[in-house]
């Protein structure tokens, strides 16, 4: 994808420069870092005014981060709902990409829900109010945005949770477009996270709203249970969370 291409489709977002974020960030200091994923790391940042966002910062080394960066500008640009993170604008200077969002002081929803401590501050009104968050986010996705948008990547690390706990979805890097009459797609690079996905598009490659369903049924159990779907056996019968449920 040329410069220029992208240059079209970021024209309409607000833009920061590199100077300020860098001033931000502590110049992208280790001890900013907020967390990492395959299209690269992510800081915490004070603007001039004091507004606290997260930068997300394209790395160099990633081979896919470059589509996913469009990708999710693409994505994101175009939705505003309360239970989806908001894309505050980006910067794009020579080989530098960074997209800039509000920042969420309590992380993501993994952090509270698998650790031993935290967890204990989600009580039932607390981890019901999140579900019902991430349901309404996850509508909008599928049936109320201008766009038909399939996530493709619903976990607990990609909720991330305001200061009052309200969940907001997040990283739409893996996101697809449905458009007209489009119910479903096959694709043949398979990408989100086991234990999250869904058996005929782990296995075939084929994805729809039931994908994200599924995924949203698999968080749905972690919430309330506060266990992990990937780590938890149960001694007897070696079941995962979701087996152990439907066995």
């Amino acid at each position: 994808m040329g410069e220029s291409s992208i240059g079209v489709k970021l024209q309409q977002l607000p833009l920061f420069n590199f100077e300020e974020l860098a001033t931000a960030t502590n110049n992208f200091h280790p001890q900013k870092k907020l967390g990492q994923g395959g299209f690269g790391p992510v800081y915490k940042g004070t603007l001039d005014d004091g507004k606290e966002i997260a930068v997300k910062r394209l790395s160099k080394a990633s081979g896919q981060g470059l589509e996913e960066f469009m990708n999710e500008v693409v994505v994101i640009s175009k939705l505003q709902h309360r239970n989806l993170v908001r894309l505050l604008g980006c910067c794009v200077e020579a080989e530098e990409k960074i997209l800039v969002y509000e920042f969420m002081p309590n992380k993501s929803l993994d952090a509270f829900l698998f650790d031993p401590i935290r967890q204990r501050l989600l009580d039932w009104r607390k981890r019901f109010n999140i579900i019902e968050g991430i349901s309404r986010g996850l509508l909008y996705l599928h049936r109320d945005s201008r766009l038909r948008i399939i996530h493709r990547d619903l976990k607990a690390s990609n909720v991330l949770l305001d200061q009052d706990l309200n969940p907001k979805i997040s990283d739409f890097g893996m996101a697809r477009i449905f458009g007209g009459d489009e119910n479903q797609a096959n694709t043949k690079r398979v990408v989100g996270t086991y234990g999250y996905m869904s058996p005929e598009y782990a296995m075939q490659g084929q994805f729809s709203e039931k994908s994200d369903v599924f995924s949203y049924g698999v968080l749905l159990l972690e919430i309330v249970s506060g266990r992990r779907n990937t780590s938890f056996y149960n001694n007897k019968d070696d079941l995962s969370l979701l087996g152990y449920v439907s066995s």
